[in-house]
């Protein structure tokens, strides 16, 4: 049987850490810009972590066990 393959866009779009956490890049910081304040954009730009009700959703698109 073949291997199982990862689902391409969330290994793009998801790192998992040492600790098991996923971690993830905030989105709406594409464009329309001019109407996000200063703050909004910059916090944007920081990442953040998976919920724990997406955690395993996200575990199973990336293969992971």
């Amino acid at each position: 049987m073949p291997k199982m393959k990862t689902h391409s866009s969330s290994k793009k779009r998801f790192k998992l850490t040492k600790n098991g956490k996923v971690k993830r890049a905030h989105g709406y910081k594409s464009h329309i810009l001019t109407k996000k304040s200063p703050k909004r954009k910059r916090n944007l730009r920081k990442g953040g972590y998976a919920t724990s009700a997406d955690i395993g959703r996200a575990k199973r698109l990336l293969r992971v066990k």
